[in-house]
């Protein structure tokens, strides 16, 4: 027997409705509008400047090795002290002790420990990095240090970058308005994609401190930092009148 119209046509009403709940219209599926995208970006000198770097000291004791990177780590803020300023404004990033064992003894019976820590400085004045570079790597406190630049409002940056790429959707799809006839409307949906470059710099480990190498120049002197470059992408969809 074949069912009413009626229940026929409530049946479909109700499949269409579950299946636009399911898959609601996306923006790139509306009609009279234009979507573009683009790319934009802000360039700036740094204002800040990061120095990192790790102190080591390894012993047969936990207690010794503790000892050896606590004398390292007070070298370092005298080091700080020396150029004027407050070892109180470095950040220590982690702090561990690790066991040393030797792995050629079936029993990989403990042979030593090694205590490390992390220490970062935030420099506001440039002309204070090659004399600290330079004196951690005279001192031999460390294996390893790291330099990076930055911008202390990033905030303010990607802001900038934003507008920029929102300017240059806007022009293109104005320009997409105009050829088909139209007119460029109100912006009914934007999303956007903000990315930063912060290079890190390994300036000096501590072969720079043994013979001749230690009198050289830092290896930041007379170089100007790299511009910092924040880069937006802006997907626009515009109304079109």
């Amino acid at each position: 027997m074949k069912s009413p119209a009626w229940i026929v046509a409530a049946v479909l009403l109700l499949a269409n409705f579950a299946l636009s709940q399911d898959h609601p219209a996306s923006p790139e599926h509306q009609t009279n509008t234009v979507q573009v995208g683009a790319d934009g970006k802000f360039e700036a000198a740094p204002d800040t400047a990061f120095i990192q770097f790790n102190i080591s000291a390894q012993a047969d004791t936990a207690k010794a090795a503790y000892d050896q990177a606590a004398k390292e780590a007070e070298t370092s803020r005298q080091v700080l002290r020396n150029n004027g300023i407050d070892p109180k404004s470095a950040q220590v990033g982690f702090y561990s002790v690790t066991p040393n064992y030797d792995y050629r003894n079936p029993k990989h019976r403990v042979i030593g420990y090694t205590v490390t820590t992390s220490v970062s400085l935030k420099l506001r004045d440039f002309s204070k990095i090659g004399p600290i570079i330079q004196q951690i790597a005279d001192a031999d406190l460390t294996e390893s240090q790291s330099l990076s630049y930055t911008l202390e409002n990033m905030d303010e940056a990607k802001s900038k970058a934003v507008a920029d790429a929102y300017r240059r959707a806007r022009i293109s799809a104005n320009a997409l308005a105009v050829a088909s006839g139209r007119t460029l409307g109100e912006l009914s949906y934007a999303s956007v994609d903000v990315s930063e470059n912060i290079r890190v710099f390994q300036p000096a480990r501590r072969a720079m401190a043994m013979g001749a190498a230690a009198a050289a120049p830092s290896p930041t002197e007379e170089f100007t930092p790299q511009a910092v470059t924040v880069t937006a992408h802006v997907n626009a969809l515009f109304a079109l009148k």
